[in-house]
């Protein structure tokens, strides 16, 4: 094996991910195992979360370089080692990557690079759609503690928030009411499954139980919805609840790319982050718009956390 390859390291406080891809973006390696968390709890602590990443990276890394041809074609190493690519981000769960991913780089001689988990989150969307060549987009990052919609222009070297939550995230919302109702954290999928199942039988959203949420400038608040999903438990059915809120939380999100659409006169949308994997509004968005907006998703292995991304990111700079 001759090909340049980069290997990325992404440790979220939700998963740990390790992945090659070589300059062509195949992927040969793909590891993404989400955090334990204790039944009942709604997330992890930072310390908790290095913790596990700093257990299970070796494991990871011994299994990938074990492999002698992929070990002598690695020519870069790249490691997500904050959450956003603005001055003081920071969460101490990124340290345990950007050690290993130091110690790995040193050990085999290879430049050793750094990003922001939310540049590998866009990347591993963004290089396998139609979007690959966009210069200038809007790219939407739904996970369980992140709703931002970002403004990139590359020419112009810019990348600002320009939309979202101003205080919980969607991930935030669905996880909270999902451990209400009784499942395990992550709750997402299963709530999205249910929420599909509804819409696949034709039960409409009772629009009664949950206000509109209101989009001004392509920004929310999400606080009165979940306050208004944790008072409705137990006094309405659960498929109702959930067929409710995932109909309101997609309607906003089809608000805010409305509202960003004209801003910048823009067509094409990138939805990344692991709420974007949502089947259900997923097919409320394709279903939403005309033929002037476009939204464009990711394979759900791409659009939950993942490597995928910060390993491209790595291997550009030594690819191009």
């Amino acid at each position: 094996m001759n090909r340049l390859l980069s290997l990325g390291i992404d440790t979220s406080n939700y998963k740990t991910s390790v992945a090659i891809v070589d300059a062509e973006g195949n992927i040969l390696f793909n590891h993404q195992k989400l955090l334990e968390v204790k039944s009942g709890e709604r997330g992890l602590r930072q310390s908790e979360a290095l913790f596990q990443h700093v257990q299970r990276l070796p494991g990871v890394l011994e299994k990938v370089l074990a492999d002698k041809s992929i070990r002598r074609s690695i020519a870069a190493v790249a490691v997500s080692s904050r959450p956003r690519p603005v001055e003081g981000s920071y969460m101490p769960v990124f340290t345990a990557g950007i050690g290993y991913a130091r110690a790995v780089a040193a050990a085999l001689g290879v430049p050793f690079y750094e990003f922001s988990h939310q540049e590998g989150h866009i990347e591993a969307v963004k290089h396998y759609s139609d979007m690959y060549d966009a210069g200038r987009f809007v790219c939407f990052h739904f996970s369980g503690g992140t709703t931002e919609a970002i403004y990139v222009d590359n020419d112009r070297n810019i990348f600002e928030i320009v939309g979202g939550s101003k205080d919980l995230a969607y991930g935030q919302v669905l996880d909270r009411l999902g451990v209400a109702l009784g499942y395990e954290f992550p709750c997402g999928a299963a709530l999205d499954e249910i929420a599909v199942s509804l819409h696949t039988q034709g039960a409409k959203p009772d629009k009664s139980l949950l206000t509109k949420i209101k989009v001004s400038n392509a920004y929310v608040n999400l606080s009165g919805i979940e306050t208004q999903c944790q008072r409705l438990v137990g006094n309405v059915s659960k498929e109702e609840l959930i067929n409710a809120v995932f109909f309101r939380l997609s309607e906003s999100v089809a608000e805010m790319t409305r509202q960003l659409s004209e801003k910048y006169n823009l067509r094409a949308f990138l939805y990344a982050g692991g709420v974007s994997c949502s089947s259900y509004m997923r097919k409320y968005l394709e279903s939403s718009f005309d033929n002037s907006i476009e939204p464009v998703f990711g394979s759900p292995e791409m659009s939950s956390d993942n490597a995928v991304g910060t390993a491209l990111l790595g291997g550009k700079k030594i690819w191009l």
